[in-house]
């Protein structure tokens, strides 16, 4: 069932797909092929399960349409650190620091030891995008709630490109509390990375508005708004946007921390 693009029963043509798994690799998947997922916790949400250890991340992300009175009431906590952005509605979220209405563009941070809830209070839909993984402390730092909306943060030039930009979602540039970040890229159409990346740390993408070449492994691939990319270590990527809108994604990226040996 694909739930996401309303396409049910059978189809008049031969059956495709545009995902693809390469796990400890890259794994792509589109909209067209997304289950739903049944979760303890998850009331009234129709969630899917995207990036997880089963294709190589260390990391777990998660999409979900909250409906009227939808919610979870622990999210996080025992050692797991947590996000969640609002793509389009309002949810109520709370932690043993803040409680807060977020709007569009909204996010909350929590840390390994706060589990969050989440309620949607208003008589609409809210779609939503998740992240949890397992905190990598280090002695004497921790790091701390963070409950903002990214549409009051400005774009900056990405790496001094005036065609691409970015937003940072946490303070981790500057707090080695923090051990992962998110970010929004945007690529004008025509406009690319500045060279072809190749590093140790892991992304998970989902793409929010637009269409791409994407460089991943050694293959370029189209990609568009819904889509999810799960990249593991090292694996070389870049992009060029195309076509006649920005091209703008979310993703998670671990930081500020050693190899353990």
């Amino acid at each position: 069932m694909s739930y996401l693009n309303n396409n049910t029963g059978y189809r008049e043509t031969l059956l495709s797909t545009r995902s693809v798994c390469k796990k400890e690799n890259y794994v792509i998947l589109e909209p067209d092929g997304i289950v739903k997922n049944a979760i303890p916790g998850y009331e009234n949400c129709d969630t899917t399960i995207l990036g997880s250890p089963a294709m190589g991340a260390d990391f777990a992300d998660y999409i979900s349409t909250v409906h009227p009175g939808g919610k979870n009431d622990a999210i996080g906590g025992n050692g797991i650190e947590s996000f969640l952005y609002v793509i389009n509605g309002k949810l109520t979220v709370k932690n043993a620091d803040e409680e807060a209405e977020l709007t569009e563009g909204g996010y909350i941070y929590s840390p390994a030891d706060k589990p969050f809830s989440f309620v949607n209070n208003s008589d609409e839909d809210a779609f939503v995008y998740i992240y949890r993984r397992r905190y990598a402390a280090l002695e004497g730092l921790s790091a701390h709630t963070v409950v903002a909306n990214i549409n009051d943060t400005e774009w900056k030039e990405y790496e001094g490109m005036a065609n691409c930009h970015s937003k940072d979602f946490l303070p981790a540039a500057e707090d080695f509390g923090f051990d992962m970040n998110m970010h929004l890229l945007k690529f004008k159409p025509g406009a690319s990375h500045g060279y072809m990346e190749t590093h140790i740390q892991e992304h998970g993408m989902y793409f929010l508005q637009g269409k791409g070449m994407y460089r991943l492994d050694d293959e370029w691939i189209p990609l568009q708004k819904g889509d999810y990319v799960f990249m593991d270590s090292y694996v070389p990527q870049a992009c060029y946007g195309v076509g006649t809108e920005d091209f703008i994604y979310i993703y998670s990226k671990d930081c500020n921390r050693d190899v353990e040996l």
